[in-house]
């Protein structure tokens, strides 16, 4: 074999036998299902504490996906957590090739435990994943309609601040950070009037935009783009490698601060290294390979500059239920590209721009639904990967949308 995948099945603490099943694709590209698990959606969460050289505990999360639903965290593409290859051939990956190991994936999965053939079957992520898990769904769309057995339940996939148009993401930066009271009224109408509104191909003879786009910089510099309200320390960013940012930090000796929420991705470093941690997980002892958050080491090129097309397919042609969520505080993917490149479609909107609330006293975001059974929703005050962020808003939000409710 290749490549051998490593994934975490966590069953359903309501109905395992009906309840929805996710497959769930982290993003990077090379960041871990485990820390899907540990910090966003499952019923695990790391305590945080000071770091003493014991292992680090697990508390339980009230508020996991696998209260309502199945969950097959998948360590994808090869080489992300503890999933490896045996050739260097098998090593190198591109979007377009891990998604379809990651179809294969669960169809041979389902294939192995087909008590979860009926369940409806739906593929997540958020982040990177915006340009894998459509063209995983659409893989499996195909593969239901050739017929190929065994035949999988997929109804539809869901996706947070999604990477989804490169040139949208990147332009919607300036006027985010306008709209967030980071830029001043002056500075930002000059921007957009001396750069046309398209603040990424910039003539770099265009000495007025390029000077407005200076100051920005300014401005924008020690911001934390996964959460701007939250401090930006000692690789404070869960997922820096992404769209070309910067390079990941991958392990210790920096430590963050204890204040800083990316203490607890130190921890999970020492938790999921640990010897008797990796024995339970059933982790291949040799060769010993170093689990990393998220890896830099990939053999990895990301070939797909949009997904947009596999969206239209999927919703407009195969009339698939989706779910966009973004969390409103994120720079790194602003809600506004995911709005813009969702309008681009020309979609008809079947139920207009309103606010949900979590419970009587609490507005989790603003949403709207359109006729192909697509859903767009705001997290408010959620960041980069907003369970992590918001996840009383979130689990309200993934509990409703898999009922078939309103939010």
């Amino acid at each position: 074999m290749m490549c051998n995948s490593s994934y975490y099945f966590v069953k359903s603490e309501n109905n395992p036998t009906k309840d929805p099943l996710i497959l769930w694709l982290n993003g990077g590209p090379g960041c871990s299902g485990l820390s899907a698990l540990l910090f966003e959606i499952g019923p695990l969460q790391l305590k945080i504490a000071k770091y003493n050289g014991s292992l680090p505990a697990l508390e339980l999360n009230p508020n996991s996906w696998t209260k309502v639903a199945n969950i097959v965290f998948l360590d994808s593409p090869v080489g992300t957590g503890f999933s490896y290859s045996t050739t260097s051939q098998g090593s190198y990956s591109t979007t377009t090739t891990s998604a379809q190991q990651s179809c294969s994936f669960i169809r041979k999965w389902l294939a192995d435990h087909p008590e979860f053939l009926s369940n409806p079957l739906y593929v997540g992520g958020d982040s990177f994943s915006g340009l894998t898990v459509p063209i995983v769904t659409q893989h499996i769309s195909d593969g239901i309609e050739f017929g190929i057995k065994p035949l999988l339940n997929l109804k539809g996939y869901l996706l947070g601040n999604a990477l989804t148009d490169g040139y949208l993401e990147m332009n919607s930066k300036i006027p985010f950070a306008y709209g967030m009271g980071i830029l001043s009224n002056e500075l930002f109408e000059s921007a957009k009037k001396n750069c046309g509104g398209d603040y990424v191909n910039v003539d770099p003879s265009n000495v007025q935009c390029t000077n407005d786009l200076d100051a920005i910089t300014l401005d924008i510099l020690g911001l934390n783009y996964e959460h701007i309200l939250e401090p930006l320390c000692v690789f404070a960013t869960p997922k820096p490698k992404e769209i070309n940012f910067s390079s990941i930090i991958r392990s210790p000796p920096h430590t963050p601060g204890f204040e800083c929420r990316n203490y607890g991705y130190m921890l999970s470093y020492y938790w999921a290294n640990d010897d008797g941690v990796r024995n339970a997980l059933k982790v291949r002892k040799e060769p010993r390979q170093e689990w990393m958050r998220c890896s830099n080491d990939l053999n990895y090129l990301s070939d797909v500059r949009s997904s947009t097309s596999y969206h239209v397919y999927l919703s407009s042609k195969r009339r698939y239920r989706s779910l966009m969520y973004s969390g409103d505080h994120d720079m790194r993917i602003p809600f506004l590209s995911t709005q813009a490149w969702i309008r681009s479609l020309n979609y008809s909107i079947s139920n207009e721009w309103r606010k949900w609330r979590v419970d009587a006293h609490t507005i989790g975001g603003y949403t709207r639904t359109y006729t192909n059974n697509m859903t767009f929703t705001t997290i408010k005050g959620g960041g980069h990967t907003a369970p992590e962020y918001r996840p009383k808003e979130c689990f309200t939000m993934v509990k409703r949308w898999l009922s078939y409710e309103p939010l």
